[in-house]
């Protein structure tokens, strides 16, 4: 084929691909999910760049009074903020970035260059390179504005900086790519380093109670031996500039120059592996008959009043859970998060105290809490079906029978998270007294039962396909989280005007009554939407099936 066609140049293979992107989100854009979809990512774009926008005042300020005031050494602190920021931030952030593997581009003729190019300028896409682009920029500015004589030098070390930094995190997320190729490995490191970094949170409160008057000085003794890092780099080459030290300036800049050597080699490396053919899939196992009867035996007993359909789903979601390492990272964090939360205010010197809040007000916070974190799932629960979802068409199985298999399901694991939660609470904090305690409950009740049949609508309304074990593109769609979110908004202040109704009315018993009608209430709306769902789950069988299926 090459002897037949010449290849186009570079650009023009960038200009091309540019323009394939282009057709196929316009032709994604004809389905009506897709375009909800999008409206719910411009949404989303929206509040983030408000977001944004925020940070670089603060950066805007930050090297302004740096500059001004004779703190050029300081920099680097911004730098480094920079610099953690746009590496650990695509890491946990993965499933919330744009869905599209770059190394499907393989298929067509790219030259190895132009694979290259297209791989370094997709790292420009993530969210955290935006910002920090603009956090850069906004630094920039002030530079111009406070000591226009060190913009040139501003401006070379952040070039030298932007570039190492989208080099490393695009070497950093291939290498990543090659590990996670097996899904115990990355559930396992994905674990690990997820756990590590709720682990942090811990540190100031061991450091408070443990540490003495020595430690933290040591610490910062410690930060000198970072010198070499990119963000010191950059932060120290504006510093010598400003103190007119040309040796120190020319070491930076050599510094940065050698990072971005050798990031971009290795990245080259690992493209050309790419480029070359490897292959970093992951092939199923034939299951044999032992570790069938295992998985049979491991399944936990329903009680024999639920209807065999309902059994049979709750079962599934059983084995979709414990397959998927990253649920069991889900169901983790909110407890340890609540111990943490309760360490914080719990003392005698806690935020609490000092606002005079009693700490059993907690109570009510952590139930919220644990709501919006585990209930989220449930607005996309036909995620992890693909092809299964044509069994529920196929099958004689109403599909209020699953509905109600999922939910029942979800309802069992929110139940046991917050009994866990509520105990550490009551162990930390001391038991609040009989009525919050039973209004918390019931004001969890209610919240989980009021979302069910929201959640049910927005599953059959708004699919995405997810896979168990994987991290990228892993999120619900646009209109889910928004619907996810209103829902959520509405039903906690609803909850909360209730509580404080308690207060307002002396009446410590009035929120445990009221969020009883409510439930009552709730649950009366979700069974008499089962049939209707039905209805709707077979005018959208196509929808499900071509979203999960494909």
């Amino acid at each position: 084929m090459a002897d037949v066609i010449q290849m186009p140049g570079v650009a023009e293979q960038l200009k091309l691909i540019a323009g394939l992107r282009w057709s196929l989100l316009k032709n994604s854009l004809q389905r009506k999910n897709n375009r909800w979809d999008l409206v719910g990512m411009i949404l989303a774009a929206a509040g983030s760049a408000v977001l944004v926008v925020g940070v670089c005042v603060a950066f805007y300020a930050g090297a302004y009074f740096f500059l001004t005031t004779g703190r050029a050494n300081w920099m680097p602190l911004l730098y480094w903020a920079i610099f953690l920021w746009w590496q650990v931030v695509p890491i946990l952030v993965a499933g919330f970035g744009a869905n599209f593997e770059f190394r499907n581009l393989l298929r067509f003729p790219l030259s190895l260059r132009a694979f290259y190019i297209l791989g370094v300028g997709y790292g420009f896409a993530d969210f955290a390179a935006v910002a920090s682009l603009c956090w850069i920029a906004s630094m920039l500015v002030a530079t111009a504005v406070g000591q226009v004589q060190l913009l040139p030098v501003m401006t070379l070390a952040s070039l030298l900086f932007v570039l190492v930094n989208v080099t490393l995190e695009r070497l950093i997320g291939s290498w990543l790519e090659k590990i996670f190729a097996n899904r115990r490995a990355r559930e396992l490191l994905v674990g690990l380093f997820v756990l590590s970094m709720v682990s942090l949170n811990f540190l100031n409160p061991a450091l408070q109670r443990w540490g003495d008057h020595g430690t933290r000085p040591r610490i910062v003794h410690l930060v000198s031996y970072f010198s070499w890092l990119p963000g010191s780099l950059a932060g120290n080459a504006l510093a010598a500039a400003s103190d007119a030290d040309s040796q120190a300036l020319l070491l930076t800049i050599a510094g940065l120059l050698v990072w971005m050597g050798a990031t971009s080699g290795l990245l080259w490396l690992r493209y050309r592996a790419q480029y070359l053919g490897e292959e970093l899939s992951e092939s199923a196992a034939p299951l044999t008959g032992k570790r069938e009867n295992r998985r049979q035996a491991a399944s936990f007993g329903l009680p024999g009043f639920l209807p065999p359909p309902v059994a049979g789903v709750m079962r599934k979601e059983f084995h979709y859970l414990t397959r998927n390492g990253f649920s069991f990272i889900t169901l983790i964090l909110p407890p340890v998060m609540v111990m943490f939360f309760s360490m914080q205010f719990a003392g005698s010197n806690s935020l609490i105290h000092e606002h005079g809040l009693p700490p059993q007000a907690f109570f009510p916070a952590a139930m919220a809490y644990l709501i919006l974190i585990l209930l989220s799932p449930a607005y996309n629960s036909f995620a992890f079906e693909g092809h299964g979802i044509q069994s529920y068409f196929m099958a004689p199985v109403r599909m209020r029978d699953v509905l109600v298999g999922k939910n029942l399901f979800l309802v069992s694991v929110v139940a046991v998270e917050l009994a866990i939660s509520l105990g550490v609470l009551v162990w930390r904090i001391g038991f609040p007294g009989l009525p919050l305690f039973l209004s918390t409950i019931a004001a969890a009740a209610f919240a989980v039962v009021g979302q069910l049949t929201i959640a049910n609508w927005s599953a059959l309304s708004f699919p995405k396909k997810m896979e168990i074990g994987k991290m990228k593109g892993q999120r619900n769609s646009g209109v889910a989280v928004w619907t996810a979110f209103g829902a959520q908004i509405l039903i906690g202040g609803i909850a909360a005007v209730v509580l404080l109704a308690g207060r307002w009315f002396g009446n410590p018993w009035l929120p445990v009554v009221v969020f009883a009608g409510l439930t009552a209430a709730a649950l009366g709306g979700y069974l008499a939407s089962l049939d209707p769902l039905s209805v709707l789950a077979e005018r959208k069988k196509e929808l499900l099936i071509e979203t999960l299926c494909r």
